[in-house]
This record gives structure tokens, C-alpha cells and sequence, in this order.
């Protein structure tokens, strides 16, 4: 019996040593809530780039819920594109769309693409691309109906936000063990992706993509025709860690897109030499 309970305690050891986490500063106890945090910047004379200091700031103070710091792993086996082996890929992502707040109270917040590159710089990140949006709605445990708002003018604004989120919260009820134990979530946003529609307008371009319904196709094919500044209440912004493996090899994301050879694993739109937004002023 007590050399089971020492193999129990290795195995959980090696678990944490090999768990992936979101690179934050720990939540602090006298944190502001996501509810209290969103009507904090619900003040319309806010400017955007106002607005997103504010929330970058939250972010810097590790003002995130617990549960979206445990990253899950993504794998995905299948042939490849220049023969007949098979490949494999596994990378972590955020168990749900970005938040400001507490397990108890948090706050979904949409970014722009400028802000959400600033965060996935800071947390070691990127963005995902569209395949890899399909890849973790596929694997989700929980999966929600997607719940849109019809757009008007105030779909940009933060009482819309507040709205949305709330009636995300009532999704969420059934299933708040789950997803406050890191369960993975979607079909809740829209994700912001990194695509090649990045680049080669004449202004620069945020790229949207998904907010699958429950049969598994998504509301939102790949689109480019908002710029850079634009945020509204459907967008999330999920994190993928920028350390994947091929074939049990580290290596990262940058380095699969660029390979001729091996991008397929992550895109679908063959190489993607800029897997980035451009961090650029309001």
C-alpha cells in the first residue's frame, strides 16, 4: 500500500511538471471583479486606446480567473500533405475566451487585434489560426450555442459587452464545476485569428473567424473587412501557447507556419510568414 501511494505522488508530480500554464502573475486577493471592472470602463468619454490601457494594466496585475490558466493540450493526428506517414501536433491553448476578474466573477473582454497581440506577446502566445479554431471546438467539452446580438452601431460598446457576457453566464450555469476546472470551452465568441488577410490591404486588418453552432459549423467564415481598430461584442481572443510538438519534437508555432513541409499542421492557407498582428497606434 505505501509503495502505491509513492507511485501516486511521482505520477502527480511529473502532471504539475508537465502542465502548461498561462505565463501570469498570480490573481491578487483585493483584485477588482469582472463586474466591477466592466462598468469601470463602461464611461463612454473613454477613449479605445484608453480603454485598452486600462484593460492591458488589468492583465500586467494578473487580474485573471484561475480557471483559464491551465492550458489544454490540442492533438491532432493526420497525414501528410507530402506523403503517406502520418504527423502528429500538439500544442496547449486557453481553456476559454480571454477574462478580467475571479472564478466567481469574471468579465469576457473583447480586444483589438493590437491589444490581443500585446497579450500574447506578454504571455509567450499567439493567436490561433483557423485551423486550429476548428481543431478546439472539436475537442471543447463544453460547447454553447452561439447567442448573437443584432448588430447595430453599439455593438462596439462596452453596455453591449456587459450584455453579452451576462447572457453567457446564464449558458455557462449548468456546466460552472467543469469550466471553473479548466473544462474546454467554446462556441461563447468569435475568435480573432493570425491569417495572411493580415497583411496586403491598404489599411491594416483584424481577421475573425468561427462561433460554431452546436452542429459544428461556424457563423463566421474567415473575414477581413474590419480594420485593426475594431472590437466588438461577439470577438474573443483565445491564447496557444507558441511551444508545439511535431512528432514529440518542440518546437513553435512561427516555425511550423514558415516550413513549407509541415504548415499544414497549423494552417490551411499553406505558409504564413507573419503570424502576427502589427502592433500599431489607435
Amino acid at each position: 500500500m505505501r509503495y502505491l501511494i509513492i507511485i501516486v505522488l511521482v505520477l502527480c508530480l511529473l502532471e504539475s511538471l508537465n502542465a502548461q500554464v498561462l505565463k501570469l502573475k498570480p490573481r491578487k486577493a483585493n483584485a477588482i471583479t469582472g463586474s466591477a471592472f466592466a462598468k469601470s470602463i463602461a464611461d463612454s468619454t473613454l477613449s479605445l486606446a484608453q480603454r485598452e490601457v486600462l484593460i492591458l494594466n488589468e492583465i500586467k496585475s494578473g487580474n485573471v480567473p484561475d480557471f483559464l490558466r491551465k492550458l489544454k493540450e490540442i492533438t491532432d493526428n493526420t497525414d501528410h500533405s507530402m506523403g503517406i506517414e502520418k504527423v502528429s501536433i500538439s500544442y496547449y491553448v486557453l481553456p476559454d475566451y480571454f477574462c478580467i476578474g475571479s472564478n466567481e466573477d469574471f468579465f469576457y473582454i473583447p480586444m483589438t487585434p493590437i491589444l490581443a497581440q500585446k497579450v500574447a506577446d506578454l504571455t509567450k502566445c499567439s493567436l490561433p489560426t483557423k485551423r486550429m479554431v476548428d481543431q478546439i471546438y472539436k475537442n471543447a467539452t463544453i460547447k454553447l450555442s452561439p447567442q448573437p446580438i443584432p448588430p447595430t452601431k453599439a455593438m462596439t460598446t462596452v453596455p453591449i459587452f456587459i450584455a453579452h457576457n451576462d447572457v453567457l453566464n446564464k449558458q455557462l450555469a449548468p456546466f460552472l464545476l467543469k469550466h471553473n476546472a479548466s473544462d474546454l470551452t467554446a462556441g461563447n465568441k468569435k475568435d480573432i485569428i493570425i491569417s495572411n488577410k493580415i497583411y496586403g490591404e491598404k489599411t491594416d486588418r483584424v481577421v475573425i473567424y468561427g462561433w460554431h453552432k452546436l452542429d459544428g459549423k461556424a457563423i463566421q467564415p474567415v473575414y477581413n473587412k474590419h480594420t485593426n481598430t475594431w472590437a466588438d461584442y461577439s470577438h474573443g481572443v483565445r491564447l496557444v501557447q507558441n511551444k508545439v510538438w511535431v512528432n514529440g519534437k518542440k518546437t513553435n508555432i512561427a516555425k511550423v507556419l514558415a516550413d513549407k513541409k509541415n504548415c499544414f499542421l497549423l494552417s490551411e492557407e499553406g505558409v504564413i510568414e507573419k503570424p502576427y498582428y502589427p502592433i500599431t497606434k489607435y
